[in-house]
């Protein structure tokens, strides 16, 4: 037997259970979970009208969970920069990425003023090395080039590929990430 479906009606109280099962599975900043919300309306197929009255319950629904903190974007951008910059990522790839989920332009960047270490980019770089096997990470001989190549497209400067490059094996990392060398 298949399960029926039904027409839902486009009330406040659906857009909140979008919204409260959506923020259950993902963290999420205001402009993404406004984002998201809009296209599920979208694809409920309302009109013009519908839309509006639905786009301005989603604005109030979002000043709502932003009083009640349920929605804060600073945390959501600090905790994002500091998981992805544990996954490798650079400040570049980082930035554009929060961007991409609607954080305003002083958020993400004291998000990432707020990443510890005294140098992040090379700590990703680290990271990323570690996690692709290049550089001091390797298990078999590749070409240097390929490698800088792996941290370019990662968006890592040369700067910073090269000194990872440069280290002899991974306790030679963990030195220089330390300010040992």
């Amino acid at each position: 037997m298949g399960k029926e479906t039904r027409p839902h009606t486009l009330d406040s109280a659906l857009i909140e259970r979008w919204a409260a099962a959506y923020l259950e599975r993902f963290p999420s900043s205001a402009a993404n979970l406004r984002r998201v919300l809009l296209r599920r309306v979208r694809r409920l197929g309302v009109d013009g009208e519908s839309e509006r009255a639905a786009a301005a319950a989603i604005d109030a629904l979002i000043a709502r969970y932003r009083q009640a903190g349920v929605i804060d974007d600073v945390a959501y951008a600090a905790a994002r920069a500091r998981t992805r910059l544990r996954r490798g990522q650079s400040l570049r790839t980082i930035r554009a990425g929060l961007a991409a989920k609607g954080v305003a332009d002083a958020d993400r960047e004291a998000a990432l003023a707020a990443l510890d270490g005294a140098d992040p980019e090379l700590a990703a770089a680290c990271a990323f090395a570690r996690r692709r096997h290049l550089g001091p990470f390797r298990t078999a001989a590749v070409d240097r080039e390929r490698e800088l190549a792996a941290f370019a497209r990662a968006g890592f400067s040369r700067h910073v590929a090269e000194t990872v490059l440069a280290c002899a094996d991974a306790d030679a990392v963990a030195a220089m990430l330390r300010g040992e060398c």
